[in-house]
């Protein structure tokens, strides 16, 4: 959500010392990472409110890992050519920024984070049904928003 490694450290830290103050508050009935997921989301979003967002290029050459890599390949093969696949990474990127926020995290959450619909929905903070909501609007957006700009299904 940040773009910028060392402040995801910071709110990584700030999660967890957030967590252990509150551990009382944790409900075993529920996962401990959906909680975790949620103080984290929670954390980011404040952090994000104080201080204007850099984004971070997504298209990350192979062999190399990055912390939004994953968000590169949503179902379509890489482009043979280099010079295509990062101007489709920056069409990506460049789509994903203009989500609303709630369908920006949600799709982060579905396919980086691999977490389900009510997992999602726990994080937040909705019901299931509207988790759903959010990731098929951004799945839907960003499909419209690429074609527009001349990427082909």
């Amino acid at each position: 959500m940040t773009g910028d490694v060392a402040q995801a450290e910071d709110l990584a830290q700030d999660t967890f010392v957030k967590a252990f103050r509150n551990l009382a508050a944790f409900d075993p009935t529920r996962r401990l990472s959906s909680w975790l997921f949620r103080i984290a989301h929670n954390t980011a979003l404040d952090s994000l409110r104080r201080v204007r967002p850099v984004y971070v290029p997504i298209d990350i050459p192979p062999g190399q890992t990055g912390e939004r890599a994953g968000i590169a390949d949503l179902s379509t093969p890489p482009a043979p050519d280099p010079v295509e696949r990062r101007a489709l990474g920056q069409a990506l990127e460049s789509a994903i920024a203009q989500l609303r926020p709630e369908q920006r995290v949600a799709v982060s959450l579905r396919y980086e984070e691999g977490l389900s619909f009510d997992e999602i929905g726990q994080v937040l903070g909705v019901p299931e049904a509207t988790a759903r909501s959010h990731v098929y609007r951004a799945r839907k957006e960003l499909s419209r928003r690429l074609t527009d700009a001349g990427w082909e299904p």
